[in-house]
């Protein structure tokens, strides 16, 4: 029943309810953004999103126009070069990822669940699949991201998301947003750019995530 009516009318609920409280707070930013650096306002990109599927993610750009496209900052080890002003307090206090919003409204993402992936982290994609963390819908805060958030490995990141399918219900989700407002004010985990190599040995099949990166002209 949570799964597959209430945890979607929740979505819708909590969706619609920021966006209308924060509508002029998410201008004032999108002004900021636009007076701050040259490009768009919102950040567009194709992430894997249930079963592997393909969708748009929008976030706020936080980047420069020249930044490297369809890679995840922590493979870049020059990352700080890339990032605006604005984007590093954006990044900091992940109010770039609050146009995710419509990603939810519209059905592609939940607020809770694990993150939607570049379509190129095969390595990561891999790892989920063995614990069935692609079954579900990428959401805007999860297990992973207020348990480590950037400090993680790959290994650990695909763990965690596995956790969070295997105790799937309100409780987990509850968990999980009371646990993001701390890790959003602490800034807890948050770094930026290629710091640590997993040297973890283990790589599941790539099967499925290869036959939808081919079908994506990844």
């Amino acid at each position: 029943m949570y799964r597959k009516f209430v945890k979607r009318m929740l979505d819708i609920l909590f969706a619609s309810t920021f966006v209308a409280l924060l509508f002029l707070p998410l201008a004032l930013l999108g002004i900021w953004i636009k007076l701050d650096s040259h490009g768009p306002i919102l950040f567009k990109q194709k992430r894997a999103g249930k079963d592997l599927v393909p969708f748009t993610v929008y976030k706020f750009r936080s980047m420069t126009t020249d930044a490297p496209k369809n890679s995840p900052t922590n493979s870049l080890s020059n990352a700080s070069t890339y990032i605006t002003r604005s984007g590093k307090i954006l990044r900091k206090l992940s109010l770039d990822e609050l146009p995710q919003l419509l990603n939810v409204l519209k059905g592609e993402m939940s607020i809770v669940g694990p993150r939607p992936v570049v379509l190129n982290e095969t390595d990561l994609l891999s790892r989920r699949e063995k614990y069935r963390a692609n079954s579900c819908k990428p959401g805007i805060t999860g297990w992973a991201q207020v348990n480590g958030r950037d400090e993680l490995r790959v290994h650990q990141k695909a763990k965690m998301d596995g956790e969070y399918v295997k105790h799937f219900g309100a409780f987990m989700d509850a968990k999980c947003l009371f646990m993001t407002i701390w890790a959003v004010l602490s800034v807890s985990g948050h770094k930026e750019g290629h710091e640590v190599q997993d040297t973890y040995e283990e790589v599941p099949s790539q099967r499925n995530v290869t036959r939808y990166n081919a079908e994506e002209g990844n």
